[in-house]
């Protein structure tokens, strides 16, 4: 009985024939999210589109299975009135005889309550940022199991090597897709130098290593530059890439993380990287090879805009930033989680902008994983930052990936 993959988005329809059955009807498998319930039935929006109806019948058994569980030994049985719209299901029966591949009979109906999966995508969204670690991949030793990674951020740079066991779970960004879930297993040998890679797992003392209890890994495009226009009826913009010297479209979907930041935060941020660069520690050119960003202003940070003195910051923007002066490099990506989305109607020509993109297949059209307005004093001061050296490629805003295989 396939139990864990109700955990993430997918979606099975096997037709097989019922064990010691020579004609009889065959059986059916579905997973997705329950979005009616009839006296009788519930209607499944199936994750890869359309709708299934699944027959409750009196020997129908329901059983409710916790996040995460590879079997159903801690099972608990469940009555059709206990489920709810949004529980997400699997459903195992004899497929209707018409043909339609729309109905099921079902013989059992494993249910995820809607409570425990965001539960469970919490818990997953804290650990990945209490334990994890992501940068740029520099080297890649599939033999001792090693992956040698460059980290910066706001701070200074640096190595962190990322040991694999063979029980780590491998997966891999999917091309085009800017969802965390649609990431698949993939092996090792398919990260490459300047792919980004964020592992979480227990990490030494000094954090210079990391046994990974999973990786997520992909190739990724760095865009920085200003805004050239704007197309909000196609969900575009076209943006003149100063990494690439060329203008590119740069589609918006409804997955792209998109966050504007307020200009005294954006000044904060600038000053501590500009106090790097200048302690010779930091500011290198991405480990990704990629040309050097120039600063779409022209101009300096202007010190104290904003109300912030040089080498301080206001109250107000401690407080928004989530301890940008306080001790140690601050979690940018957890500063920015703080902020509320923004939309192309936020946005205008000419601003500065720096983006995280699919690497798809057209060059001059991608899609945005990450975008990141309100960065002119940014780019000024540290022109050399690629966007993949400040910004994650990934939201954590799903399920995070538990990354588990369905079992039968």
């Amino acid at each position: 009985m396939v139990t864990l993959i109700l955990a993430g988005p997918g979606y099975v329809c096997a037709q097989d024939k019922p064990t010691g059955s020579s004609g009889g009807a065959p059986v059916a498998k579905a997973v997705g999210t329950i979005k009616s319930i009839q006296a009788d039935s519930i209607t499944v929006a199936a994750e890869s589109g359309g709708e299934v109806t699944a027959k409750l019948i009196g020997s129908t058994k329901i059983l409710r299975v916790p996040p995460g569980e590879k079997d159903l030994k801690n099972a608990t049985a469940l009555q059709p009135q206990d489920l709810q719209p949004g529980d997400r299901v699997l459903v195992r029966g004899q497929a209707s005889t018409d043909g339609d591949g729309h109905t099921i009979a079902a013989l059992a109906v494993i249910v995820m309550k809607q409570a425990d999966v965001a539960a469970k995508q919490q818990h997953d969204r804290d650990d990945w940022q209490k334990r994890g670690v992501g940068g740029l991949v520099t080297n890649v030793d599939a033999a001792t199991g090693t992956i040698r990674i460059s980290s910066s951020g706001m701070g200074a740079n640096r190595s962190i090597a990322v040991h694999i066991a063979k029980d780590t779970i491998l997966r891999r960004y999917a091309p085009g897709s800017v969802k965390f879930d649609d990431a698949k297993p993939a092996p090792v040998d398919q990260i490459k130098a300047g792919d980004q890679l964020r592992a979480r797992g227990t990490r030494t003392p000094d954090g210079s290593e990391v046994s990974a209890e999973e990786i997520v890994s992909g190739a990724f495009r760095n865009i920085a530059g200003t805004i050239k226009a704007i197309d909000a009826a196609s969900n575009t913009m076209t943006v003149q890439d100063a990494i690439r010297k060329s203008a590119v479209v740069v589609k918006v979907s409804p997955d792209s993380q998109m966050k504007k930041l307020p200009a005294e935060m954006a000044q904060g941020i600038a000053m501590r990287l500009k106090g790097t660069a200048d302690g010779g520690s930091g500011d290198q050119p991405g480990a990704n090879g990629q040309g050097q960003v120039q600063s779409t202003t022209g101009q300096g940070a202007a010190p104290g805009a904003g109300g912030a003195r040089p080498g301080t910051e206001s109250q107000a923007a401690r407080g928004q930033n989530g301890g940008l002066g306080g001790n140690g490099p601050p979690d940018l990506q957890r500063m920015l989680s703080r902020l509320p989305n923004s939309t192309l109607a936020d946005l205008q020509k000419g601003d500065a902008v720096m983006i995280v993109s699919t690497d798809g297949a057209d060059s001059g059209v991608v899609t945005a994983v990450t975008l990141l307005a309100g960065v002119d004093a940014i780019l000024a001061v540290a022109p050399n930052r690629s966007a993949s050296t400040l910004l994650s490629p990934w939201s954590l805003g799903t399920s995070a990936g538990e990354g588990e295989a369905a079992q039968q």
